[in-house]
């Protein structure tokens, strides 16, 4: 009996392009319970988009929870291979409260993640994949990408408390140049520090034209290494159909408690807030005990209801 795809609904139709894309480059479907114990998510809440979760007392006396992410179950239910790759796909219902929302939402999200050996060339797939997958959602999309260890030079030779460094990248996040240096100022800290970091923030563009501007600001910083990495990482768009669309923008910041290096996130026109963001978050499996590094992302389906017919 012949498949047919046109019985499937818009977000169906979206699932199924994006698994056959995945399983296409090596991917393999991660399936997962429903469950998992509230400890895991109690233990890592500031990694969650909402540390709102559901939970339930199990029948062996066990807090449990509805799942509200799926990268945590992922690290979690799978051996650390650090000397392997990998490569893991899922699209799975998450239970969270939504931005602007007060209850809770099922959400369907799909995405995929890079365990083991994740080298540059494994980062560069995984952003590629990010691109294809925005494409199959809408080709009027943009995929803009940041370096959290060249933002994290500039953000930690200021001497700022762990309060004051939040408001910072609060201001990061706004690109607010004006608030950065009367931050700054207001806590005495030497203005050059400022004057630094918003140089960085305002690199923002096409490859081509960032990476010039940044290759002159950081070999005065010692930072050419990192500067060829992030090069190595986004010259597989060099020659690609999407070279227009990507993006350089050091304001992508997250967590940097879990996150470093590359970080990214996807938007697609007729829709005001990301419907895809990942990165590597090696420091998030070392907080989990385990030795492998790690890229993924993730896209959320849900925030797509508005553009679905």
């Amino acid at each position: 009996m012949e498949f047919n795809i046109d019985v499937l609904d818009e977000s169906e139709k979206i699932i199924f392009a994006l698994r056959t894309l995945y399983r296409s480059q090596g991917y393999r479907r991660y399936r997962m319970s429903k469950f998992e114990e509230y400890d895991l998510y109690s233990r890592n809440k500031d990694f969650l988009v909402s540390d709102s979760v559901i939970t339930f007392m199990d029948l062996n006396g066990k807090l449990m929870a509805l799942k509200p992410d799926v990268t945590l179950s992922l690290i979690k239910n799978n051996k650390d291979k650090p000397e392997e790759i990998q490569k893991l796909y899922y699209n799975e219902n998450v239970y969270r409260v939504q931005k602007g929302s007060d209850s809770f939402k099922e959400i369907m999200q799909a995405g995929l993640e890079c365990f083991g050996a994740v080298d540059p060339a494994c980062i560069s797939e995984v952003l590629m994949l990010a691109a294809k997958s925005l494409d199959l959602i809408s080709p009027d999309f943009m995929l803009e990408i940041s370096d959290l260890e060249i933002l994290s030079f500039f953000l930690d030779r200021i001497p700022v408390s762990g309060d004051v460094r939040r408001e910072l990248l609060k201001c990061v996040s706004e690109k607010n140049r004006h608030e950065i240096l009367h931050l700054l100022r207001s806590h005495e800290v030497q203005e050059q520090y400022g004057q630094d970091l918003i140089r960085v923030l305002e690199l923002y563009g096409g490859p081509d034209h960032v990476m010039e501007g940044l290759r002159d600001l950081c070999a005065e910083k010692g930072l050419e290494e990192e500067v060829e990495r992030l090069t190595r990482v986004i010259s597989v768009f060099r020659e690609s159909a999407y070279k227009d669309r990507i993006l350089i923008d050091f304001s992508a910041v997250s967590d940097l408690n879990y996150y470093n290096g590359i970080i990214f996130r996807g938007f697609i026109s007729g829709v005001p807030e990301e419907v895809l963001s990942g990165g590597q978050y090696d420091r998030l499996m070392k907080k989990m005990g385990r030795k492998s590094r790690a890229c993924g992302f993730a896209v959320y389906l849900n925030k797509l209801q508005g553009i679905m017919r």
